[in-house]
């Protein structure tokens, strides 16, 4: 198996780095008031006690310039993990570099040497440059479904006990 020297996993002295690249993901996504991840939180999610997130990081002149955050799922279905891409971000100035492929690579390879079966992510609908991507890797859209979220107000009056 090739592994791209240019990826390699998160590091705690990382942190800053990706979380600037998130912020530039929630411009992108035309969402910055959405977006309010702070380095305490990404270096807990990451390197805490108990990791809930992953991260790879692509380095350009040893910069960190873009990031593949991710978790474990599972699919009762196949009775296995796989993992869901949170984000994929590489910043403007090194697109096209291959370095989205090495990270999307890089997750891919994951999954093969632990045996998962599905790496999945979410795209925005408008965001053609993302899925002709997406697509050029051989993956394929899931318009059966229909994605849902409760969050803020909603979340808490189900989650909250009366």
């Amino acid at each position: 198996m090739q592994i791209d020297d240019r990826i390699r996993r998160a590091q705690p002295s990382d942190v800053p780095a990706i979380v600037e690249l998130v912020y530039a993901l929630a411009e992108y996504e035309k969402a910055p008031d959405e977006c309010h991840l702070t380095a305490a939180q990404l270096s807990t999610a990451l390197f805490g006690p108990t990791p809930a997130a992953f991260c790879h990081v692509a380095l350009a002149d040893g910069e960190v310039v873009g990031c593949a955050i991710w978790f474990l799922s599972f699919s009762t279905w196949r009775g296995v993990h796989g993992i869901y891409l949170e984000d994929l971000f590489v910043s403007p100035l090194h697109r096209g570099s291959g370095l989205g492929k090495a990270l999307l690579t890089a997750l891919a390879q994951e999954c093969v040497a632990n045996n998962y079966e599905r790496l999945e992510w979410s795209v925005l609908n408008w965001n053609t440059p993302a899925i002709d991507f997406y697509k050029s890797v051989g993956a394929t859209p899931q318009d059966e479904w229909t994605v849902y979220r409760l969050t803020d107000e909603a979340l808490t009056k189900l989650g909250s006990v009366e």
